[in-house]
């Protein structure tokens, strides 16, 4: 077995890892960068990029098939080709994978390292059978996979995950997703304008990461009104009849039915990669999953030379925080034994769906519960939004009663993914309600109904006068 020795020796090559293997040579120390699988980033491959060009894809054909309110009628049958859609798809993907391809051919050779790694201590890993490592610091960012329950792979090929999906060479006739997350949401609506027959069902009433009530509401009633998208609905059996799925599901309060799709896509969640990383040979404390004890601000495994980074986590996965993640956890393993709290950027999270949906800074489940003021505009009327007619879906913002600092928002509507940036960055300024009033909003714009929103929440934190309460509530939480 080949031996070699280095400084921090970095456990996959996706975006956390790349930004490690960055940042740790920015430090002027030595890294290598282990990959057991192809390279590219898990965005750029199966995640982030394919998946909005099928959406795009969808938005088109949507587009065209939508367009008789405005007075534009298309003659004849709209066809969609899906050969031709999956064939972009797949070609722009390669694109885009081609660029990470070129940043990894530009490292030196004997900086990477193909192979799956395991750790026979702390600072020692085998690479396959092939190489020992041993290292001074070591960087997990193995990534995470599609969890796939066990009940569903009686169903072979015909249960897939998104993964799966951006290799069809054509669209299927009919598909069940499982899931009304992010993932799943964001498929099946993308499926369903392009002509696939699609059932959404998820097993709680959640929809798409939302928390306010209020917006998941405007959010489920903009979805239901296009999508098949079944809530609180339990899938009891599947089996598989020829090359179909054949699925048993009950909705709460209705009889249980069955029907039948090409396929089972499941998008009920991730697992981190930390199965087979050798874990327990090292010192750092595991919980019953498997997963390592692990300080959050600093990314270190209790006090072993060892970092986490990026979606294997489990706490975002979101490739700008995997990118964040990876800089802390290799400037920490640059500075080992010093390590320091890596800076964070305001949260923000945003579903390519339509409606768009998203949330900037605090959620409506974290805010503090009696020293927050609401402000909202509900789409339906708003004036830009109405001539698009992508009038659709409610925004909340929630504004400090004692002070007006803007906490957060969460957004059901058009081009939320805008709105989205421009609130998350009114929260890492800490602005208050009235300093983001004082900035300028075009006329007609879909910014318009955040202003509304915007006076709302001032108006309500003035009116409210309840600073003792706020006070009271922080002196009961001190305590």
């Amino acid at each position: 077995m080949k031996l070699l020795k280095t400084d921090v020796a970095i456990i996959g090559a996706g975006t956390a890892g790349l930004s490690a293997y960055r940042a740790v040579k920015s430090a002027g120390l030595n890294a290598v960068l282990i990959e057991g699988g192809p390279y590219g980033t898990t965005c750029a491959r199966v995640g982030c990029m394919p998946s909005k060009l099928l959406i795009a894809a969808a938005e088109a054909a949507h587009t065209a098939a939508s367009a008789q309110p405005f007075g534009v009628h298309i003659d004849g049958t709209i066809r969609i080709d899906g050969a031709q859609v999956m064939d972009r798809v797949k070609r722009e993907r390669d694109r885009f994978v081609g660029f990470v391809l070129e940043s990894v051919d530009g490292m030196p050779a004997g900086d990477k390292i193909a192979g799956h790694a395991r750790f026979i201590s702390d600072t020692v890993l085998h690479v396959d059978d092939h190489t020992e490592i041993q290292a001074s610091r070591v960087v997990i960012a193995a990534g995470s996979s599609p969890v796939v329950p066990e009940s569903y792979k009686i169903l072979g090929d015909r249960v897939v995950v998104n993964d799966n999906v951006f290799e069809w060479n054509d669209l299927p006739r009919s598909v069940m997703v499982v899931g009304a997350g992010v993932i799943g949401l964001e498929l099946g609506q993308a499926l369903a304008r392009l002509g696939v027959k699609t059932c959404i069902v998820n097993r709680s009433g959640n929809v798409g990461g939302l928390t306010d009530p209020e917006v998941r509401a405007s959010a489920l009633a903009a979805f239901q009104s296009e999508l098949d998208l079944r809530l609180n609905t339990q899938i009891v059996a599947v089996r598989r009849v020829d090359d179909q799925v054949e699925v048993r599901f009950q909705t709460a309060g209705q009889p249980e039915a069955t029907e039948r799709y090409d396929y089972l896509l499941v998008a009920a969640g991730r697992r981190p990669n930390v199965g087979g990383l050798g874990l327990e040979n090292t010192t750092v404390k595991l919980d019953k999953e498997g997963m390592p004890e692990y300080d959050a601000a600093t990314l270190q495994l209790g006090s072993a030379p060892i970092f986490i980074a990026g979606d294997v986590n489990g706490i975002l996965p979101l490739l700008h925080e995997a990118a964040d993640d990876g800089r802390i956890a290799g400037e920490n393993a640059a500075s080992y034994p010093q390590v320091n709290p890596g800076k964070r950027r305001a949260p923000m999270a945003v579903v390519f769906s339509d409606p768009q949906l998203a949330q900037a800074g605090l959620r409506f489940k974290e805010l503090p519960k009696q020293c927050v003021a609401f402000g909202e505009v509900d789409f339906a009327n708003q004036g830009r939004s109405r001539v698009m007619l992508k009038n659709r879906g409610k925004l909340r913002v929630y504004v400090h009663k004692d002070g007006g600092r803007f906490l957060g928002a969460e957004m059901a509507g058009p081009g939320m993914e805008h709105i989205a940036h421009l609130l998350a960055w009114a929260v890492q300024q800490e602005l208050t309600v009235s300093q983001m009033l004082e900035m300028p909003f075009y006329h007609p714009v879909v910014e318009e109904g955040l202003r509304t929103a915007l006076r709302e929440a001032a108006k309500h934190q003035v009116e409210a006068k309840l600073h003792d309460v706020c006070k009271e509530e922080q002196a009961v939480n001190a305590n």
